[in-house]
């Protein structure tokens, strides 16, 4: 079957039509917008919120399971679930009863609770990573990794894939370009892009010819790369580079920030991988702010020599003053007890295949040589007829023109789809009957595109 052309001119019909309808009915979030540009750039508390949308801004009202209302109460159904750090549901009573406790307990002393010794042993025995650590986001989890991975090796350089997305940190925010890597930001200083080495994905060959070299510290990947849509590993992938990375005196880190929502234990220990250190990010989907980051126990040796001292001896830069609060700990520990169990990960993965079934039914019936992309609760548009093997060929699916068109008629009929570099996510907090309101608005989409 041949590759699927948009006809480009409908495109920007449909996207002019949904946009007007847009506008109609957001606009109180259009008047907030306008005041809010008076105190905050573009109008937001933070960039994202802008620049995540093909479209305008809306300020929102309150959110309850998997829906939230935005300012004109309009109700939107969430497939984006905050970009996975809302996987439980706006009001998960589990999380909220922890957040009470919390604040009863007190949010923060700068000294640890009982309770993360708690979170560390689950995760421990869970992943089969056993030491661990706090902090606020995954990009400061990843910052450390690399830090520890450098004082380890006594090497720079840090080895990532295309597509790769590890967080708003200098050290890997760059891409290959045809003079070479740079950086895809604005505001990271001058000759960062030199400590990176970018490769394709699936591809041992290049990454040992890197590895080679003697100069990576660390190989940053996420088991399965899920920010550029989906690319999942070839066989035996992850195992080779892992061995590869040791062999020339490399450590390797699996960033499971959107991964450990995949499966349970994170595809870590659903496909029994190796690794050094392991990331995880998001809240682990409960809406609070923190991350975590695991080591082995070589790792924690060195790690544990090398505390930084106040006012004594230099050693590794890492920790936050807010690091580990009491929100985050007693957060994690719900969620780990009574929302990412084996049975809730196995309803969501079976309402995965549900989901991917009926969006590739959509495609079949309609002659689409598109595939739906399937991993868990992620499904996916694959806008060509083979699934992609790396970044390169994963970005051909992010059509920013049909992104725009779909998340506007979505959004218009209640559904809330996700950001352009991922695809719809099941949370624990949906249900079949809401995957199958997603799949029919999404065949009326895709009917009235190729009618």
């Amino acid at each position: 079957m041949s590759q699927f052309s948009f006809n480009r001119t409908k495109l920007q019909s449909m996207a002019n039509v949904e946009l007007a309808a847009f506008k109609q009915r957001t606009q109180k979030s259009a008047a907030l917008l306008e005041r809010g540009a008076r105190s905050m750039p573009k109008g937001v508390p933070m960039s994202w919120m802008y620049g995540l949308n093909f479209h305008p801004t809306i300020y929102v009202e309150r959110g309850k399971g998997p829906e939230f209302f935005d300012a004109d109460h309009n109700r939107y159904l969430d497939f984006n679930v905050v970009d996975l750090a809302v996987t439980m549901g706006f009001d998960n009573p589990h999380v909220r009863e922890a957040m009470r406790k919390a604040m009863e307990v007190g949010p923060h002393f700068l000294l640890p609770v009982k309770e993360a010794i708690d979170v560390a042993e689950e995760l421990a025995h869970r992943t089969g990573v056993p030491y661990w650590q706090f902090t606020m986001t995954a990009t400061g989890a990843n910052t450390e990794v690399i830090r520890i991975a450098r004082t380890i090796t006594k090497r720079s350089k840090v080895m990532v894939f295309e597509g790769h997305y590890h967080g708003h940190l200098d050290d890997t925010m760059m891409e290959n370009s045809k003079s070479g890597v740079r950086p895809y930001v604005l505001g990271l200083p001058k000759g960062v892009e030199k400590g990176i080495e970018i490769i394709p994905f699936n591809d041992l060959t290049a990454a040992e010819a890197v590895l080679k070299k003697g100069e990576i510290a660390l190989v940053l990947t996420e088991p399965a790369m899920s920010n550029c849509t989906l690319v999942k590993p070839e066989p035996g992938y992850i195992e080779a580079l892992y061995k590869l990375a040791h062999q020339y005196g490399s450590l390797l880190c699996l960033d499971e920030a959107h991964d450990f929502s995949f499966a349970y234990g994170g595809l870590k220990a659903a496909w029994n991988l190796p690794c050094d250190f392991m990331v995880l990010g998001k809240g682990l989907g409960t809406g609070i702010p923190f991350a975590l980051y695991g080591m082995s126990g070589a790792i924690n040796e060195f790690v544990d020599a090398h505390t930084q001292i106040d006012l004594g001896h230099p050693g590794i830069a890492a920790g936050g003053t807010t690091y580990a609060n009491t929100l985050a700990v007693f957060a994690a520990k719900a969620a780990l007890e009574n929302v990412l169990t084996p049975e809730n990960y196995k309803r969501t993965e079976a309402l995965g295949r549900h989901f991917a079934a009926g969006l590739q039914g959509i495609f079949d019936e309609l002659g689409l040589p598109w595939l739906a992309q399937h991993l868990g609760p992620r499904v996916g548009f694959c806008l060509f007829p083979a699934l992609p093997k790396n970044g390169k060929e994963a970005y051909r699916s992010i059509d920013v023109d049909w992104i725009t068109v779909r998340k506007l008629f979505m959004a218009n009929r209640g559904v809330w789809d996700a950001v352009a570099t991922a695809g719809p996510q099941v949370s624990f907090a949906h249900s079949s009957e809401h995957i199958d309101e997603y799949i029919g608005k999404a065949r009326d989409l895709l009917r009235q595109l190729v009618a």
